[in-house]
């Protein structure tokens, strides 16, 4: 709708889970470096814990990218956790490839997935990784853990990965998942981006979209949509793509602050919902002077962390790089 307008090839925010856009901050390094380790076979669980929004299913999509290391690997998501105990194996073996006995006996599902660990060579991985797994129900849990009971001799197992929002982390802290919490051999979790991060995550998604951030959006509107989305990117991604739409609407570019606090007070995001004080009538009072042989000088405001200035130099550091083809600095 707008692309042509900014020169864009694509829609930059889409809230699809790309791993083309993924914008790898320190932690998603991280976090994506805990997922992959966790998928090449070793026993265990990795738990990988983060607010909604901040980026796990895109690193999920990216740590299941085919990979020549691990060219026959059968590794099965499920990213809809709300099953029975039935709708589970059924799911499971039809994903995994096994029969479709396998997928109405709990017996000869264990006895197929046995079969396929004993059988897979050193270069393959059978794994379950489960996104959203706050919402398992707590029979599917115990029936995770007891999956990583099945060893063959040489050690190999199920590999599983449980990826989900901070109520996953409180769920495993309750006495009767302890069991399956000592099972959990990785675990690392995702915070919100920080001011600094938050500019490249912008610059970063339209630069593979096409286009140059510093003709579609003004530093301090970047400012700005980091403290009113808290550093969460799909709400940053939310912000930008209506952001965009206001400033075709406006046939402005780049888009500035305004448009930006509009489309917040829009979507009720940040402190743009809180409403307007309301004005005080003016009172005046005879008071005695204070001050009178000098002018007081204001004291400027302190700093917020938030408010961090990147000097020119860092900024040009900060936004280069992601395109071979072109460099680009921001804001």
């Amino acid at each position: 709708m707008y692309e042509s307008f900014y020169g864009l090839r694509e829609r930059p925010f889409d809230l699809s889970p790309d791993p083309r856009f993924l914008f790898l901050s320190k932690q998603h390094t991280e976090a994506l470096t805990h997922l992959q380790y966790g998928l090449t076979g070793r026993p265990g669980v990795t738990v990988l814990i983060g607010e909604a929004g901040t980026g796990k299913t895109t690193l999920i999509r990216k740590a299941l990218e085919p990979s020549p290391d691990h060219p026959r690997s059968r590794i099965v998501q499920l990213s809809n956790p709300t099953l029975t105990r039935v709708e589970f194996y059924e799911y499971l073996a039809r994903e995994f490839g096994f029969s479709s006995e396998a997928g109405a006996s709990k017996p000869r599902f264990l006895a197929e997935l046995e079969a396929a660990l004993l059988a897979r060579s050193a270069e393959s991985v059978i794994a379950l990784v489960v996104d959203e797994a706050q919402s398992l129900p707590h029979e599917l849990l115990e029936e995770i853990r007891l999956l990583t009971n099945l060893q063959t001799p040489a050690g190999d197992a199920l590999t599983v990965a449980l990826v989900g929002q901070p109520e996953l982390a409180a769920r495993l802290n309750e006495g009767r998942l302890r069991q399956l919490k000592q099972r959990v051999a990785l675990r690392c979790e995702l915070a919100p981006l920080d001011q600094r991060d938050t500019l490249v995550y912008v610059a970063k998604r339209i630069a593979v979209a096409g286009g140059a951030a510093d003709q579609i959006f003004t530093r301090a509107a970047i400012e700005y949509v980091h403290r009113q989305s808290r550093g969460i990117p799909r709400v940053i991604s939310v912000i930008c793509d209506n952001a965009l739409i206001s400033g075709l609407a406006a046939n402005t570019k780049p888009v500035g602050t305004d448009l930006v606090e509009e489309v917040c007070r829009d979507f009720q995001i940040g402190e743009s919902t809180k409403a307007p004080p309301k004005p005080t009538p003016a009172v005046v009072r005879s008071r005695p002077a204070i001050f009178t042989s000098h002018q007081v000088e204001a004291t400027p405001e302190p700093h917020s962390p938030i408010g961090h200035s990147v000097d020119a130099e860092e900024s040009k550091s900060l936004f280069s790089g992601f395109s071979k083809k072109k460099r680009f600095s921001i804001f």
